[in-house]
């Protein structure tokens, strides 16, 4: 079996703008944190759960998916054997959500790992 897609994100120059969009077209509950820079986790109402949040820096804004997956590290060497490219190194989240990396492949396509 392959990487099931456990989570998506969506990053914008204008967070408040984003978060206030997908919630009213898709009735999703959108709930900010301050203490996560405004991030907003994402309830689909039983769909894959998500992220909307705010740039943090030039090239971060868009869509990507992440993948659950055991291996950071060896995720993000495989992706680059086939073309991709390391973005983001394997980083703790705050508090109990676990680490994350992302690459790019080789469309220039951002995708998320989570372990």
């Amino acid at each position: 079996m392959g990487q099931q897609v456990a989570f998506f994100e969506v990053i914008s120059a204008n967070a408040e703008r984003a978060r206030k969009f997908y919630a009213e077209r898709f009735d999703w509950q959108v709930d900010a944190d301050p203490a996560m820079g405004g991030y907003a986790l994402v309830d689909t109402g039983g769909g894959i759960g998500g992220g909307i949040g705010p740039s943090t820096g030039p090239g971060d804004t868009g869509v990507k998916i992440y993948t659950r997956v055991d291996d950071l590290d060896a995720h993000l060497d495989r992706a680059e054997r086939l073309g991709g490219r390391r973005l983001v190194p394997p980083t703790d989240l705050p508090g109990d959500f676990g680490r994350f990396a992302i690459f790019a492949d080789p469309d220039g396509n951002q995708v998320g790992l989570w372990a």
